[in-house]
């Protein structure tokens, strides 16, 4: 999340977020969130469909792009190794962190060695995830974010609610009343007579951020891509203010996820055709910024790249859910998955939202922790298993499969009972007895027809009076009522007759 400018109350963390089951009932009472995240994700989605029926290749180009990321995970202490000694080569410091704390210590170090109280931002997943702008903050070096939509939830004193727009939550009058309020208490403030208009909105911000750039000593970014076989690190984005932040400072300090590597320059050409199409719905992005160490006279002239673990090698080890390891943060998960665009992102409780973070969030954290985190084993039953967000994958990532591998652990790490799902696994458990013993079965079987022939109308059972999860279910949803007679009576009795 974005740091505090000093002399401010601190910004809110993802801290203290409830199980998903209570967040999302929280947003869905929330109409206006729901309408803005309705029109934005129909928006995107509906962009990102015509740019990928453009290409022919498009499903090649997914098989290629899944090969290449899991080429990358089986090689890389090798790879990282090779990544390493190319940096170096080329001028540049590289850091090891295994976990968020070793890196924001890292970073805070090299601020504090460049003389420097305040950092400007390119947008980063890697470092929300490790709160680095908060760590920070504690060390009294303020933290300014430079990507209009990070800025939005910075002024606003928010959360991010979207891998690519952080603000999709906020409307056009919304952000104009932010700027309104608070750009003055940041910085150059915004025009007493701003209007709602895009093109106003985007020069306010213009204009606050220009001073800070070319103030800044430091700057602080994530990366998209990092090449092993040349050291290059790559960076993609549509505004223009990461290229100020990756040209103009002094000292550049690039956070990375070490899933973030390719092997080589050529596997640039996979994606940077898949990420474009797949989160801006763009055949390009308009700036695509690379650096290979520092060249004397131009640019920063000191590099550090933090190669971050943070739970990655223990993903690692499960051969099912490592497959999130390839996930290249496009958000195209999101802008179809019918969950997220009726609750938003911060009910996921995790800078990662929507499909992904249901799998990505558990898997860092360890779903496996005691005492049981509820929140964290909450998330992987955050989906309806519909399966849309494994076709709209660009890296063909099975989220549903790996969503249903978290819940096996979560039911085996803290027993059925764990009242954070409540009557599904009551559910399970009663189905899981009566499927286990042929005799049970018929008995179920015999009691279901019955039923279905007092409650049944036309074939079909709609409403029914009944309290809790059964109950909401029939609310909204009718069920074809069981046979009388069930397909191994039947059976028996044609058996009995000796008709084949």
């Amino acid at each position: 999340m974005s740091g505090s400018p000093a002399g401010r109350e601190p910004l809110p963390t993802f801290a203290g977020t409830p199980p998903f089951p209570e967040a999302a009932r929280t947003a869905l009472a929330d109409e206006q969130l729901r309408r803005n995240l309705r029109h934005a994700t129909t928006t995107i989605r509906t962009k990102r469909g015509r740019a990928v029926a453009e290409r022919p290749d498009w499903e090649a180009l997914r098989l290629a792009g899944a090969a290449i990321k899991d080429d990358v995970i089986a090689r890389w202490p090798e790879l990282l190794t090779q990544l390493e000694a190319n940096v170096t080569a080329a001028g540049g410091i590289v850091h090891w962190a295994r976990d968020g704390a070793e890196a924001n210590a890292i970073v805070a170090g090299i601020v504090r060695a460049a003389g420097a109280t305040e950092v400007v931002k390119v947008k980063s997943m890697t470092t929300q995830e490790i709160e680095l702008n908060e760590a920070l903050a504690r060390e009294g070096i303020e933290a300014w974010e430079t990507d209009l939509a990070e800025l939005i939830v910075q002024l606003g004193r928010d959360l991010p609610s979207h891998i690519l727009v952080p603000a999709i939550h906020r409307n056009r009058d919304e952000i104009r009343d932010i700027f309104r309020a608070e750009m003055g208490a940041a910085g150059r403030p915004a025009p007493a007579d701003l209007s709602n208009e895009p093109r106003e909105l985007a020069e306010a911000a213009r204009l606050h951020l220009r001073e800070k750039f070319l103030r800044a000593k430091v700057a602080i970014s994530g990366a998209n891509f990092a090449i092993a076989e040349t050291g290059t690190v790559m960076v993609v984005e549509s505004e223009g203010n990461g290229r100020m932040c990756l040209t103009l400072p002094e000292t550049l300090v690039t956070v990375m996820g070490i899933e973030k590597l390719l092997p080589t320059w050529r596997d640039l050409e996979v994606f940077l055709q898949l990420l474009p199409r797949s989160s801006t719905a763009e055949r390009m992005n308009p700036y695509t910024s690379m650096w290979t160490g520092v060249t004397p006279g131009d640019g920063p002239q000191a590099f550090h790249l933090v190669l971050l673990d943070n739970g990655r090698t223990d993903v690692l080890l499960d051969e099912v859910g490592r497959q999130a390891l390839r996930c290249i943060k496009c958000s195209a998960c999101l802008n179809v998955c019918p969950v997220y665009e009726r609750v938003g992102g911060r009910a996921y409780g995790s800078p990662y939202p929507g499909p992904i973070g249901a799998i990505l969030t558990p898997q860092l954290r360890g779903i496996a922790r005691h005492p049981v985190d509820e929140q964290t084993a909450s998330l992987p039953y955050a989906s309806s298993l519909c399966g849309a967000c494994f076709e709209v994958c660009p890296v063909r990532i099975d989220i549903p499969e790996v969503l249903i591998q978290l819940r096996t652990q979560v039911v085996r790490q803290h027993g059925w009972r764990a009242r954070t799902f409540g009557e599904e696994p009551v559910a399970m458990r009663a189905l899981s007895t009566a499927f286990a013993n042929p005799g049970r079965l018929d008995l179920a079987e015999r009691v279901a027809g019955g039923a279905g022939r007092v409650v049944g109308r036309r074939g079909r059972i709609g409403r029914l009076p009944l309290p809790g999860l059964l109950g909401a279910w029939f609310r909204r949803r009718d069920l074809p009522a069981p046979a009388r007679t069930s397909f191994r009576r039947w059976w028996r009795s044609r058996s009995s007759r000796g008709e084949s």
